[in-house]
């Protein structure tokens, strides 16, 4: 038996060998980066030959006093919330659609695949398609609204503050919608068939089904789905970036927080304050999901 038991450790002790690969990435590429960025934050660096330069706490006394940080972060919860409020009721409801057992939807599959497939596309694609289709100019929509006699001249979406965040937003809804739905898809059917087959017996109807069955049944879906999404949501670059070329406009109100970083590190060569810009983010990052990850609880707890 003791002779098994040390047979089992010595093989046991090749598990090593195969889970080693992922630390070694995952210190290459994550945590020596992070941990870099750090140390960088406290130092001044144009990124040149010239050693980076140890200035303390200066760059943190300057992100507090900083405007522009405080308006790019009021922009990326602003851009945030437009796209993650409908995309989580849109997925919830049609999760629940494409898997009710009454409905027994056919083509379940088909819309499941058609829903989820923007979200294959890169980020820098759909910028550029939703930029073009926003075209003051040669934009599809524009002709579209001006053929039904919607509009009698080109509107400037990409100049009008409420038209350029909202087309961020509904873009990044376009894309995830999909993706959380099927998040909560998976949810659903998790939940065992008796719970509905309970509430068939006394009477229950849908609405009631679902708001007493159905979400509480899905509480560990919707932490990921929103908790991913602050995370992303306070992190979007990509889409804001290629429909407003990189500034912000107009007025700097689609100017996101990453945007400021890049710009801030890569066009004006201030490594040390841009790396200050991603600590800031990473503390707003983790307060925000402690807050969120609290607050699902709580509720999802109570009800």
């Amino acid at each position: 038996m003791l002779n098994k038991l040390r047979a089992g450790d010595k093989y046991g002790q090749y598990g090593y060998i195969f889970i080693a690969p992922f630390f070694a990435v995952l210190a290459v590429f994550t945590l020596f980066p992070m941990f870099y960025t750090l140390w960088l934050s406290f130092n001044s660096w144009d990124g040149g030959t010239v050693a980076p330069k140890f200035v303390g706490f200066d760059n943190f006394t300057e992100l507090l006093k900083d405007s522009t940080f405080r308006q790019c972060l009021a922009n990326t919860v602003i851009i945030w919330l437009g796209n993650v409020i409908p995309q989580m009721i849109f997925a919830i409801g049609l999760a629940s659609i494409l898997t009710d057992r009454k409905a027994q939807i056919k083509a379940a599959g088909f819309f499941r695949a058609i829903f989820y497939l923007p979200n294959l596309v890169t980020m820098a694609s759909v910028g550029l398609l939703f930029y073009y289709i926003l075209d003051w100019q040669a934009g599809s929509l524009n002709m579209l609204l001006m053929k039904l006699n919607v509009l009698s001249e080109p509107f400037y979406w990409l100049q009008d503050v409420t038209a350029t965040r909202g087309a961020i937003s509904f873009t990044l809804w376009w894309m995830w919608f999909g993706y959380s739905m099927i998040i909560f898809m998976a949810g659903i059917k998790a939940i065992p068939d008796d719970l509905y087959e309970a509430a068939d017996v006394d009477g229950a109807n849908r609405w009631q089904t679902f708001r007493h069955i159905t979400i509480p049944g899905i509480k560990g879906s919707i932490m990921y789905n929103i908790v991913t999404s602050v995370i992303g949501g306070l992190t979007i670059f990509d889409i804001p970036y290629v429909l407003t070329n990189g500034v912000g406009a107009p007025l700097d109100k689609a100017y996101t927080l990453v945007m400021y970083m890049y710009n801030m590190t890569i066009k004006n060569m201030n490594y040390g304050y841009g790396a200050t810009i991603y600590a800031g983010m990473f503390v707003i990052v983790v307060i925000c999901v402690a807050i969120t990850f609290k607050l699902l609880d709580k509720n999802l707890a109570n009800n």
